[in-house]
């Protein structure tokens, strides 16, 4: 158990990466987004624990730990979540599908299309491929889905691009902000209420589009084209 909560512990990354966390806070994103076994990694509050760490004061509090650059993490960081998640749509348009068609898949199941689907036919393939950054686990799947579900490349690369940027720079300049503004000693309990709050913020269109959609259905006339019974003698 203690060595599944170090895994989605960010500081417990950054402390065994060391001198090394800057480059190896790149890896993870790379690996969140485009392998398929990086689902478990905590891309959301590392990144804000990557901003926090940015500040040469706050890193003082992990032995160990060099200030990560927070130009390269701003410039590093989207160009690696657009990397992994071109490499996860190729993976899925190549190999997806005969992944999702067997019912016995441990990473794949039917019902990953199924949702996949259902969410691009809510949102679209734009907003879902760009929702889809702020929502765990949910981002290192949707891109094989819209490789699978036939999404054209360039098109997929532009709204990847927006998400990647959008996802990155939020969750780095929330932890570089907070880092420079709250006591390095208490900075452990900012970590998770702000990646929350980003999230949240987040989904904040999913809701509206789906109440949106549900209004629109009840407030949609009934058809009238009923079949009358014809009759017949027997009346």
């Amino acid at each position: 158990m203690q060595s599944l909560m170090n895994l989605l512990d960010p500081t417990w990354w950054l402390s065994i990466l060391g001198a090394f966390a800057t480059i190896g806070v790149l890896a993870i994103i790379f690996a969140e987004t485009g392998l398929l076994l990086g689902f478990f990694l905590p891309g959301d509050s590392l990144l804000v624990a990557a901003g926090i760490f940015s500040s040469a004061e706050v890193a003082k509090g992990i032995p160990g730990l060099e200030p990560l650059s927070l130009p390269v993490l701003l410039i590093g960081t989207p160009l690696c979540a657009i990397a992994g998640a071109q490499l996860g749509h190729l993976l899925g348009a190549r190999y997806g599908r005969r992944l999702f068609d067997k019912p016995d898949s441990r990473l794949f199941k039917r019902e990953h299309v199924l949702q996949a689907e259902e969410f691009f036919g809510k949102f679209g393939e734009a907003r879902a491929v760009v929702l889809a950054r702020f929502v765990p686990i949910v981002r290192t799947f949707m891109n094989p889905v819209a490789g699978v579900l036939g999404m054209r490349p360039k098109r997929f690369l532009t709204w990847n691009a927006v998400g990647a940027v959008l996802w990155t720079e939020s969750m780095i300049l929330l932890g570089n902000v907070l880092g420079h503004q709250v006591d390095p000693k208490e900075i452990d309990r900012y970590i998770l209420p702000g990646v929350f709050l980003i999230v949240l913020i987040s989904v904040i269109p999913i809701v509206v589009e789906v109440v949106k959609k549900r209004r629109a259905a009840k407030a949609a006339p009934v058809p009238t084209g009923r079949h009358h019974r014809v009759p017949t003698d027997a009346d």
